[in-house]
């Protein structure tokens, strides 16, 4: 395996809505459709359909969810040697709102999730010990987080650390001896507290976070791209203008694509130029997963902005 994705997988139930309801009013809604998600699945998937050899960690309940999550994983070529049923409890569930411009609204039990523990690990420690580059979210407990941070640097394999869905228990020491740190905009004002909206903002925000000893933070914009802050540094990657119609997942698209090319090539701006491409295309299309490119489809896709 050249990835291994420590974390969540869960079942979206997603309603794409015209309104929210308002409290007590039921609204009828025009569509509804059943997909495989969770950060931790999403960017497992993402980078496998793009070629990469992934290992995933995680833990799915003993109810209908928990077997369609597992040959999901394996469809699309995800080893599953270490996602365990527990019993007695429910696999993760994520309803997620569609509004017609695209943007998108989660809740999230994680269910099972919860249930993934250190001594897991332990148990993949062989197999985990090969892997070029681990990646890491936050709808997992975080004392496995940390087990999994410290086992990396132990081991001295490079870190993604996605803080999803953000949390200001995360300690940040600990996000420090990540490679890579990669909220998204909103994600960044939850953790620092501070205001994104503009450049500016962002880039005053993502200081204090850097001044706290972070290596290289990435982050997403959406339709205003990304940027790689590092010390003083900063670039700043531009959007791929397309007709988005659901932005599910885009985020997760993006770390699994990154993760695939910056695994073979090392070059940290190549590999936030494809994934931000490969995040433009999962936007085009409905869901989550189902909206990712295999390695042919994104290919095709990289013509149309080929100058």
């Amino acid at each position: 395996m050249s990835i291994a994705v420590i974390g969540s997988n869960m079942v979206d139930l997603i309603t794409y809505i015209e309104t929210m309801p308002k409290m007590g009013e039921t609204l009828e809604a025009p569509d509804f459709s059943i997909g495989c998600g969770g950060k931790g699945a999403n960017q497992a998937v993402a980078a496998a359909k793009l070629g990469a050899k992934v290992m995933m960690l995680s833990k799915v309940g003993d109810d209908i969810f928990a077997d369609n999550t597992i040959a999901n994983l394996q469809k699309f070529g995800v080893n599953t040697d270490y996602v365990e049923k527990v019993t007695g409890v429910s696999s993760g569930v994520a309803p997620i709102f569609v509004d017609p411009s695209s943007q998108n609204r989660i809740l999230i039990i994680k269910g099972a999730n919860n249930y993934l523990k250190p001594a897991d690990i332990d148990r993949a420690e062989a197999e985990l010990k090969k892997c070029k580059l681990i990646i890491l979210q936050l709808e997992i407990p975080l004392e496995t987080v940390y087990y999994a941070i410290d086992f990396a640097n132990k081991h001295n394999i490079p870190l993604i650390l996605n803080p999803a869905p953000a949390s200001k228990a995360l300690d940040i020491d600990y996000a420090c001896k990540c490679d890579f740190f990669v909220p998204n905009e909103t994600e960044l004002e939850i953790l620092t507290g501070l205001p994104v909206t503009s450049m500016q903002e962002i880039r005053t925000a993502a200081d204090t976070l850097l001044a706290k000893g972070l290596k290289n933070l990435i982050v997403t914009l959406g339709d205003k791209g990304a940027v790689w802050l590092r010390g003083n540094e900063i670039t700043h990657i531009e959007p791929y203008r397309v007709n988005a119609i659901d932005t599910s997942g885009a985020g997760d698209a993006f770390i699994g694509c990154f993760a695939h090319y910056y695994v073979q090539t090392k070059d940290v701006e190549h590999s936030m130029q494809m994934a931000s491409l490969f995040a433009a295309y999962s936007v085009t299309g409905q869901g989550t997963q189902s909206s990712y490119p295999d390695k042919q489809a994104f290919e095709n896709f990289q013509q149309q902005f080929k100058k």
